[in-house]
């Protein structure tokens, strides 16, 4: 008798698939949009170049949603993933090329993504210094700097025009009651998809307040496809590289710590000295073919996590659909376009939901990281202090180099940092307390098998 389909590995009718794939979708694709006009506005690029390097996004975060979802070879653990540019590793790629040129911030991209394979195995070897009490205090991190930036969305940033604009808040806030009564009121099949119908009723009552301006969706190519090197040859200057490689090493960890949210998420169980170095290998992958396109570092995101808990759908073939919906948008400039018609307080509204619940999930899990113990929780509690300073007080490093301050910013790098340091220097340094901190037999987490 063949034993049952796990739901991640659980196919279903391609009609849903599709649906929940575009539900993906439609959340997380603020995120490159916004990416690279940000990357555009900086550093000033032509509109046909911004076209260019939009759809390359979108089509790079296709691919590597299929490789963290299919699994091919050694790339990729097989779980719904979707992987975006942005964050960190954007301000990175901005602020070389500010200083060393275009060609030279392009092959920092390259040179980090090889330094990934290359450093990975020794990595790989740390992973039994990340039991749950690590992982769960980065994951809340995580869901903290996530709801930060769907708000954002929503409010604006401090201090510019508009800012905490009445009239976005109320979108917002409608969308979020939307979403809160298509899952109180609809069943089955609808009830998985509140966020989608949050999102389009969202956009619907945007647009009759006049929120919603479909300028420009017609006009340009209807077909188009990334330019490659877009920049040039790429530079390869290893000095000039050297903070997005030591971006990567927390890059890495941050992979552990959404790899195994992810696997706590859908239910399954997974060996993370195996499943861990093949998410990285897909970040690395993904990463080295976006830098051809003049990309920055992409990286897989937790921000789909979210939407796998809240509408119960596991399977890692929606997360595959929504890939291959996003190398179709990748083709096609005017859908691009037109989904970055929706309106950012509507989207925002949505994400602050979505995102939150990511936060949940950590809390979950250092439920189970005996913070009973006091060496356990001054390491969660010391960890989340620095790791959100950060978060909460946007500029606090501003007086640092600016290398530093980069570096110091990434609030899921410090506290991942500060607690797998504190958690190495209690429960592995000397005399260890059984059980505390670090992974035993029956630990039922995922990440027992660190």
């Amino acid at each position: 008798m063949s034993s049952p389909v796990h739901p991640v590995d659980e196919s279903r009718p391609l009609g849903r698939i599709l649906l929940f794939g575009v539900q993906h979708v439609l959340v997380m694709a603020a995120t490159p949009i916004s990416a690279i006009f940000l990357m555009s506005a900086t550093l000033r690029l032509s509109p046909h170049l911004t076209v260019d390097l939009l759809s390359a996004a979108l089509l790079l975060s296709g691919i590597g949603s299929l490789v963290q979802s299919l699994g091919p070879w050694k790339f990729g653990p097989r779980l719904p993933f979707v992987m975006l540019p942005g964050g960190a590793p954007l301000i990175l790629f901005m602020a070389i090329a500010q200083q060393h040129g275009l060609p030279t911030a392009t092959g920092a991209v390259i040179l980090t993504a090889a330094f990934t394979f290359l450093v990975l195995p020794l990595f790989s070897r740390l992973l039994r210094f990340f039991p749950p009490l690590v992982i769960g205090t980065m994951i809340v991190i995580v869901g903290v700097n996530l709801v930060r930036v769907g708000a954002l969305l929503v409010t604006g940033q401090p201090g510019t025009p508009g800012f905490g604009d009445p009239v976005r808040l109320g979108l917002a806030f409608a969308t979020i009651g939307l979403i809160v009564a298509f899952t109180r009121l609809l069943r089955g099949v609808l009830r998985q998809l509140a966020v989608l119908l949050g999102l389009i009723a969202g956009t619907a009552l945007a647009f009759a307040v006049g929120q919603v301006r479909p300028v420009g969706l017609l006009t340009g190519q209807l077909v188009g496809v990334p330019r490659p090197l877009p920049f040039g040859a790429p530079v390869f200057d290893v000095l000039a590289a050297l903070p997005l490689m030591l971006y990567s090493l927390a890059s890495m960890a941050e992979a552990t710590g959404q790899t195994v949210i992810n696997a706590e998420a859908v239910g399954k169980d997974i060996d993370i000295r195996s499943d861990v170095p093949r998410t990285v290998r897909g970040d690395a992958l993904t990463s080295l073919l976006g830098g051809f396109l003049g990309l920055p570092l992409m990286v897989t995101s937790g921000e789909n996590i979210g939407i796998v808990r809240v509408t119960g759908v596991r399977s890692r073939y929606v997360t595959a659909a929504a890939g291959v919906v996003l190398v179709v948008l990748g083709f096609l400039p005017p859908v691009a376009r037109a989904i970055s018609v929706m309106p950012s307080a509507v989207v925002g509204g949505a994400a602050m939901v979505v995102f939150a619940v990511i936060t949940v999930l950590g809390v979950q899990m250092l439920g189970r990281a005996q913070l009973e113990n006091h060496t356990s929780m001054v390491t969660c509690a010391v960890a989340l202090a620095l790791g959100l300073l950060p978060i909460l007080v946007p500029g606090a490093y501003t007086g640092f180099p600016s290398g530093v301050r980069i570096l110091l910013e990434s609030g899921v790098a410090v506290g991942a940092l500060v607690a797998a340091v504190l958690n190495f220097l209690f429960h592995h340094v000397g005399r260890r307390t059984p059980g505390v901190g670090v992974p035993t037999a029956e630990e039922p987490s995922s990440a027992a098998r660190a």
